[in-house]
């Protein structure tokens, strides 16, 4: 606890000792995990719970993501789970009294390619029926939309048409992990930092504890909250969740002046790129295709995802790579998260986001609480049980990821 990052001022959150017991123990201070003890503190008036956290808060996936906001996804399933994401996105700003910056600037998908334009119609078409916004653009409304696409017939893979959802947008990472810090805190959640989880307390099949670096924890509940080391996690729980761990790189130009109005998205060429407040172009890229715990990725991602932002935008010729990052994606067979029980009694998962797991972040926490409130799913993850893998009920978003996963 010597290194400076575990301390903060305590306007922010405090810095407590841990307790020898907590009705309910979250395992990973990334933004699923405060998200998750805010609302098991705010809806379900649960008086005693901590989150532990290896490192210190915001230190992985929380700040290594492109802070994409959007509900277009294809299944019955994940519409209503995404969507309900978005809508309490709209208002978490003013419900945590710290600003996220969250801006409804509107997001492009692009489709390049006839596949493309008719599973970019088919979503259209399922999220209007479920009540979400989705509207269909041709190349010149696409350009008319976001004037910067090069919208040319005669690059390598032109632009046939996109995906527009207007609320669509990003909001700024670091602040939506402060603003949930500092509501749990404040509603009384323990936040323990340099705090790491090397085993568990089970008996006769029921968790009763977690071992930490700090010291024994007893524990009512359990929640696994810790994206792509949930599967480390769990193994040492003797479960196995068909999971693969792997880098998701990003980068982020120097400052310039506004260019970019959208985010936009071009699955094929694995690029999506938005413009932060301070002028810095934050693109993403496709995942690197290995097993890895480490926060880096390899280089031939990142000059793919250059080629294809070149391409796409050429007015970002000039524009200076700044810095580049990864984060561990935790990815499930079907690309849809696992919300739920495990076969260890009081022991529960919540993992398998993916690429998607920011947006997120709202209706995570949400359903998650409830779901370690009352011992039972939420209507909303009951369909999200690691028990589809038995059953063969699986959800399939590959298609809606946007990004190859």
């Amino acid at each position: 606890m010597t290194e400076p990052a575990f301390q903060n001022p305590e306007f922010l959150w405090r810095n407590p000792e841990p307790k020898s017991a907590y009705d309910v123990v979250i395992v990973g201070g990334g933004l699923h995990g405060l998200s998750t003890a805010y609302y098991l503190a705010k809806n379900h008036d649960v008086k005693s719970i901590a989150v532990l956290e290896r490192g210190w808060l915001g230190n992985g996936n929380a700040v290594r993501n492109t802070t994409i906001i959007r509900s277009n996804y294809l299944r019955d399933e994940s519409m209503p789970l995404y969507e309900l994401s978005l809508k309490l996105w709209e208002s978490l700003s003013a419900e945590l009294e710290y600003d996220v910056l969250f801006d409804q600037r509107g997001l492009l998908q692009l489709a390049h390619t006839k596949t493309e334009v008719n599973d970019a119609r088919r979503t259209v078409y399922a999220n209007r029926l479920s009540g979400i916004d989705a509207e269909w653009l041709e190349p010149a409304e696409v350009q008319e939309f976001c004037p910067i696409v090069n919208v040319s017939r005669s690059i390598r893979y032109p632009v046939l048409g996109a995906l527009l959802q207007r609320r669509g947008g990003i909001a700024r990472h670091d602040l939506v992990m402060f603003a949930l810090a500092r509501a749990a805190s404040a509603k009384g959640v323990d936040l323990l930092q340099g705090c790491e989880v090397t085993g568990f307390d089970i008996r006769k099949n029921r968790v009763v504890g977690v071992e930490t670096s700090r010291g024994k924890i007893a524990a009512g509940r359990v929640g696994l909250a810790g994206a792509g080391r949930t599967p480390l996690l769990a193994r040492m729980a003797g479960i196995d969740l068909p999971i693969q761990s792997t880098p998701l790189q990003a980068l982020v130009s120097d400052g310039l002046e506004p260019v970019l109005n959208a985010v936009v998205m071009s699955g094929l060429l694995h690029v999506y790129v938005s413009q932060a407040r301070n002028g810095g172009l934050v693109m993403g890229a496709a995942r690197d295709n290995y097993v890895s715990y480490a926060q880096r990725g390899s280089f031939q991602i990142l000059e793919w995802q250059i080629q294809a932002a070149l391409e796409l935008y050429p007015v970002l010729g000039r524009a200076h790579l700044l810095r580049t990052w990864a984060g561990i994606v935790d990815v499930s067979p079907d690309a849809s998260p696992i919300i739920g029980r495990t076969p260890v009694e009081s022991l529960f998962v919540n993992c398998g986001w993916g690429t998607g797991g920011f947006k997120a972040t709202p209706v995570s926490g949400f359903i998650y609480a409830h779901t370690l409130a009352h011992g039972e799913p939420h209507e909303l993850n009951r369909a999200f049980s690691l028990s589809r893998f038995e059953t063969g009920a699986l959800i399939d978003e590959h298609g809606a990821a946007a990004v190859a996963h």
